[in-house]
């Protein structure tokens, strides 16, 4: 069908230097539509034809216009309809059709008058004949003689929506330098047997449009993290906490491990549990005075504590290496607290963590996770315990149990764990605890605030709320990807 149309063209096109496609359509009563198409398959043939854009304006009446045309403008119909004695107003705006355009141009065109009488407002004739130009314009404009009315009148009466300009575009066809009434198909493969006869020698091949786009991908999926991700933000931010910056993946030891009163013989410090950066390989810009508080608290102690009796070294602490949590981000912003006049504050965060990990069902080298913290004066672990309960009742998950531990840098420290119906097993969550002294004191943060803190898994809450049992379910390689298509979004309950 289209191949005879593209031929039909071909042969109009030979009677002619040139043609309109509109014409074309008009003379071969086609829609213009399938003749533009027609025309783009000539194009892609080669040079059997030209084109030139041509673009045309033209006037024509609106629905409403047309009916305007028929029946009269809305200002004459509210004229005729006031008898010579006088109508109420409210009559008028109720009984007739677009009244409230209609009488304003009648009281501008000086047709009628509106009087009070006894609280009614009265609308009269002022004159006694009108001549309703509107109409007579308008019908001019329905028998195509546009041109008999000025330009002024036809933008009044666009603005008015009785007339509107409409551009219509078309092309010119002219017969390019390989015109022909005949099309011969380029053939779009180069095949094994052209190449083997040499046929490929005879044949017109079309070109490749290396410009084209491909075809569109699906649309993308969030990732079952990140829909509960944007949850605990949201949890976060409705509990009124303010979101610390995390963008700094690589971290020195310093603020890693010895800001937290993290020893430096401890097991974490050890490549067998951190991955450390070669290059670069150390970090030595570190406040001056507040390393040696550190390095004194280690070495000798303070604050009401004896330290670790140890020889702490400064090439330890220079070490770079990918954070292993985002309690070094914590220790930052707590130091830069301390630096000016104290006020009672709440931060979190949301971001990745790096350590050398076994992989099992439980476990990734590379993982979220979710850092909150309150520093005010006088916080004790009650504080911290029903903060964690009412910020996992918002998750809609209440079965929670606390189990005492030690962290170097907590003191009470608990371990938090949640049951996991899927597993059938309790399993761990998150970790938490009162930051010591040791760390919070040679910040120069007062004697009498303290700061609770822990730090959650982003993963098990989602594999919990999710219904998946392994964590490489979730993240790797091997991950579903219409799992993460097919999953809903995230509804905590709160």
């Amino acid at each position: 069908m289209a191949s005879d149309l593209s031929e039909r063209i071909l042969e109009y096109l030979s009677l002619s230097e040139n043609i309109d496609t509109l014409v074309l359509a008009d003379s071969i009563n086609v829609d213009h539509q399938k003749i533009i198409g027609a025309v783009k398959s000539l194009q892609s043939t080669g040079d059997l034809i030209t084109t030139d854009q041509l673009t045309q304006t033209k006037w024509e009446l609106t629905d409403e216009g047309k009916s305007v045309a028929e029946n009269g403008s809305h200002e004459a119909i509210i004229f005729n309809a006031i008898p010579v004695e006088g109508i109420s107003q409210d009559v008028i705006m109720k009984t007739i059709p677009n009244a409230k355009v209609g009488f304003s141009k009648a009281m501008s065109s000086g047709w009628i008058s509106v009087k009070k009488d006894s609280g009614n407002t009265i609308v009269t004739r002022k004159v006694g004949s009108i001549t309703d130009i509107v109409q007579e314009h308008l019908k001019l404009a329905a028998s195509n003689n546009f041109d008999k009315i000025s330009d002024a009148m036809k933008q009044e009466y666009k603005k008015r929506k009785l007339m509107q300009e409409v551009v219509i575009k078309s092309l010119k066809l002219r017969k390019g330098k390989d015109f022909a009434l005949s099309i011969d198909k380029p053939e779009t493969e180069l095949t094994q047997e052209m190449i083997l006869n040499g046929a490929w020698k005879e044949k017109k091949f079309k070109p490749y449009n290396l410009d084209a786009l491909g075809l569109p991908p699906e649309c993308g999926q969030l990732h079952p993290l990140l829909k509960v991700r944007d949850e605990f933000r949201e949890i976060f931010l409705e509990m009124g906490f303010t979101e610390m910056p995390t963008n700094n993946f690589v971290e020195s030891s310093f603020w890693n491990f010895d800001a937290l009163f993290q020893p430096q013989q401890h097991p974490a410090r050890d490549a067998h549990d951190t991955f450390f950066v070669s290059d670069p390989k150390l970090c030595k810009n570190f406040p001056q005075d507040y390393l040696e508080r550190v390095k004194n608290v280690h070495s000798k102690g303070g604050y009401g504590s004896q330290g670790y009796g140890y020889n702490w070294k400064i090439e330890d602490a220079q070490k770079n290496l990918l954070r292993t949590h985002t309690t070094a981000v914590s220790a930052r912003m707590l130091y830069a607290l301390a630096q000016k006049e104290f006020q009672p504050v709440k931060y979190f965060s949301i971001d990745r963590v790096f350590r050398n990990e076994t992989l099992d069902a439980t476990h990734l080298a590379e993982f979220h996770q979710i850092e909150g913290l309150i520093v005010d004066r006088n916080l004790t672990l009650g504080d911290l315990i029903g903060t964690l309960y009412e910020f996992y009742k918002k998750l809609g998950i209440t079965q929670l149990t606390f189990k005492p531990t030690y962290n170097p840098y907590t003191e009470p420290s608990m371990e938090i764990f949640c049951y996991h119906n899927g597993l059938q097993k309790w399993i761990e969550v998150g970790n938490s605890g009162v930051f010591r002294p040791e760390m919070l004191l040679p910040m120069g943060l007062p004697e009498d605030v303290n700061v609770i803190a822990w730090g959650l898994s982003l993963e098990r809450p989602t594999m919990i709320k999710y219904g998946i049992n392994n964590i490489r379910d979730l993240v790797g390689p091997k991950v579903n990807l219409q799992m993460v298509h097919d999953n809903p979004i995230c509804r905590i309950e709160k």
